[in-house]
């Protein structure tokens, strides 16, 4: 549903995919995260960050409606909790490692149903 590229040069990074695909970065927030529409009609958008808290690299974020749940399964095929469920202002999410060490996002559904 959501990708995230982390670099230690995020106001560059984002210039660079600006340039490269002409994709729309708006900084305007609060701590001046990247959120990206890529203007190709489909696919995922995503965001631009700086790495200071995050090593270099890209997260996918997948959304689940029961989070708690994703994170139980996950971990029974092997995986490792990085951060638990966790409730922000915009979004409800959590972070798991795969059995590769890739981490991996979950993003709590806005389906209520």
């Amino acid at each position: 549903m959501h990708f995230e590229l982390y670099g230690k040069d995020a106001a560059g990074l984002q210039e660079f995919y600006k340039k490269a695909f002409d994709w729309h970065v708006d900084t305007s927030n609060p701590g001046n995260y990247g959120m990206v529409d890529t203007h190709a009609g489909s696919g995922i958008g995503g965001g631009i960050a700086d790495s200071e808290h995050m090593d270099n690299g890209t997260i996918i974020y997948v959304e689940a409606e029961d989070l708690q749940a994703a994170l139980h399964k996950v971990v029974s095929l092997g995986a490792e909790v990085v951060m638990p469920v966790t409730e922000m202002p915009m979004v409800t999410l959590a972070m798991f490692k795969d059995p590769a060490g890739n981490v991996v996002g979950l993003v709590k559904s806005d389906d209520q149903s």
